[in-house]
């Protein structure tokens, strides 16, 4: 077959298993993105490649994969200014001191172990030529991550929105994904610079300009443009044309400046004025064609490079198990006590930690980047994906199990 008739069979292929496996999880109540990830492995060499390795071969050869990365990382630049859209830090409203301190401690100490299991695992998971320190801070920040996406459906169907435990949730995840996104763009433009041609102190200005230029000018022009609008209720083709042409723009900028296209995304998106209608059209606009297109071709493309016949033997699932044990009670268990420390009845906290542990698609995000960077080996990409299902399917069972009396199914 020809390179656009096998692109155009595999769109086919991983949207029809997209639907029907989230479907599915809608069916046992989990979240339908959970389904579609899961559907992401099952067309990868573990399931498809194994059962039926010469259809895997028809469908997925090796020299078509290019294509279906670059579709899927342009879905992510889309998924990433949506994701910046929806990030409302006056959540932290009448509980600024609470949310900062269990964020920042749900943030640390992930990290701290992360950090500490890596440095461990290095001779039997490191990818070779990768110094300890990169691969320490990756995988401490790989660690610190939380879905705030499939965090905040989780707490729509599980009508926690307005509760103290919803409220706290999302303004911690909010800080959480700041925090964490400057630390993963940190340790980026380290890898990256490593026997790089450009001195520090250029790359460093070039950064410096770029926030400066997109906080203020660029801010202040959307600002600028939302006051002037007649139809403020209206987004015309060309101000969507004008939006993408930035976003792109700003994606590309990160990018040449050794960070990643995904950071430019998200900053722009984060710098979207909140105060009229056009951020929220814009988000209609553009959240179909990204969630029911892109983000299906991504998790396919994260399938393929999950194998679980790279975690053959007991030492190998041994290591998994560590690097689940260290996630839960890195993320949860620091959650949970630093929420404890606030004021909290044990299950409120308990029930924050639950919900803070959820990593799910932003997890697989981080470890998209942490292969093209070549920080982390197949073998670690396949446990870390398989730590982001499993703590994210743990996260509603978990809820349910400990639900705080008289927080739950109270806000339609």
């Amino acid at each position: 077959m020809s390179s656009l008739t096998t692109l155009l069979l595999q769109i086919a292929v991983v949207l029809a298993v997209a639907r029907a496996t989230g479907w599915l999880f809608r069916r046992i109540h989990q979240p339908q993105v959970m389904g579609e990830m899961a559907g992401g492995i099952l067309l990868g060499p573990s399931v498809l490649g194994a059962l039926a390795p010469g259809a895997s071969r028809v469908l997925f050869p090796p020299g078509s994969l290019s294509a279906l990365d670059t579709l899927s990382t342009i879905g992510l630049v889309l998924f990433m200014f949506l994701v910046g859209t929806r990030l409302d830090l006056h959540e932290l409203r009448g509980r600024r001191r609470s949310a900062l301190f269990i964020s920042q401690t749900s943030i640390v100490v992930p990290f701290i172990l992360g950090a500490l299991l890596a440095v461990s695992l290095l001779r039997a998971l490191g990818r070779p030529g990768v110094p300890v320190l990169h691969f320490a801070l990756f995988m401490g920040a790989a660690m610190s991550i939380t879905a705030f996406p499939v965090l905040a459906r989780i707490l729509a169907e599980e009508r926690l929105l307005g509760t103290r435990v919803g409220s706290v949730a999302l303004a911690c995840a909010a800080v959480d994904d700041v925090q964490a996104w400057c630390i993963l763009a940190a340790v980026v433009w380290l890898v990256r610079s490593t026997g790089a041609g450009a001195p520090l102190w250029l790359t460093l200005a070039g950064l410096t300009l770029y926030v400066v230029v997109m906080w203020t000018i660029v801010r202040g022009a959307l600002h600028r443009l939302e006051r002037r609008r007649a139809d403020r209720d209206s987004l015309t083709q060309g101000r969507l044309a004008l939006i993408l042409i930035t976003l792109f723009a700003s994606a590309w900028v990160t990018d040449r400046l050794g960070m990643h296209a995904l950071f430019g995304a998200f900053l722009f998106g984060a710098i979207m004025p909140r105060d009229s209608g056009i951020t929220g059209l814009l988000a209609k606009r553009l959240e179909d064609v990204t969630v029911v297109l892109f983000l299906p071709l991504f998790f396919a493309s994260a399938g393929l490079r999950t194998s679980l016949g790279l975690l053959s033997g007991g030492s190998m699932w041994f290591m998994f198990g560590l690097v689940l044990l260290v996630a839960v009670a890195g993320k949860a268990g620091g959650a949970m006590l630093a929420a404890r420390a606030t004021g909290m009845p044990w299950r409120e906290a308990a029930a924050l930690g639950a919900l803070l542990n959820t990593r799910g698609l932003m997890e697989l995000v981080v470890l998209k980047i942490g292969l093209e960077i070549g920080a982390i080996s197949g073998t670690v990409f396949t446990m870390m994906a398989l730590m982001a299902l499993v703590t994210t399917l743990m996260t509603v069972p978990l809820l349910r199990w400990i639900r705080p009396a008289g927080t739950g199914r109270a806000h339609p």
